[in-house]
């Protein structure tokens, strides 16, 4: 079976399992959306396959990604997760998932869920990768990263946002000769 080629991907039961079940499919899940959108803004300058294999640390200490309650997280919470040695120790990304809960609790509220919304960029459509050139940004994670941060999300610049944007399906940039690419699929 041949899949995308990415660096370690047949060293790692987990990044392969996060490529052939996760990565690229579409997903409509706000509880799945907002979790992605936190690991995503961890992940920004460093490795995928660090932030996965601190998955489930980062959900036990983020209270299984509730925005809900990460969005009220006060100074003994921030500084518990600061210490947090099982997880990504940045304070700035830590503060900024406690911003990017509210402001997703506000786009929930706007648009009925934040499903809708971050479909309703591309029409509910997925884009396919239609060639194999590697790319970091696009007019699309522009557009989407600008109105992140006009509601005020944090970490979320276009490179985190395309990635972001990947995760969660709206862009299936599996490599054409992948079994996950819309070439493969029966």
């Amino acid at each position: 079976m041949k899949r995308c080629n990415w660096s370690k991907l047949e060293h790692s039961k987990t990044y392969r399992e996060y490529h052939d079940f996760e990565w690229g499919v579409a997903s409509y899940e706000d509880e799945y959306l907002f979790e992605m959108l936190v690991l995503e803004s961890f992940h920004c300058g460093l490795s995928w396959l660090i932030i996965l294999n601190k998955r489930a640390a980062f959900k036990n200490a983020f209270d299984q990604f509730d925005p809900y309650v990460i969005k009220d997280y006060g100074l003994d919470k921030i500084k518990e997760l600061s210490e947090n040695k099982a997880i990504v120790r940045n304070l700035a990304k830590i503060k900024a998932t406690i911003s990017n809960a509210a402001a997703f609790i506000k786009v929930k509220e706007e648009f009925g869920s934040f499903s809708k919304y971050i479909w309703s960029f591309t029409n509910n459509q997925i884009i396919y990768n239609e060639d194999d050139i590697l790319r970091t940004t696009s007019d699309l994670s522009d557009k989407v990263s600008k109105d992140f941060k006009k509601r005020g999300f944090k970490f979320m610049g276009s490179v985190t946002t395309y990635s972001y944007l990947e995760a969660i399906g709206v862009l299936n940039n599996h490599s054409l000769e992948c079994f996950r690419s819309k070439f493969n699929q029966k």
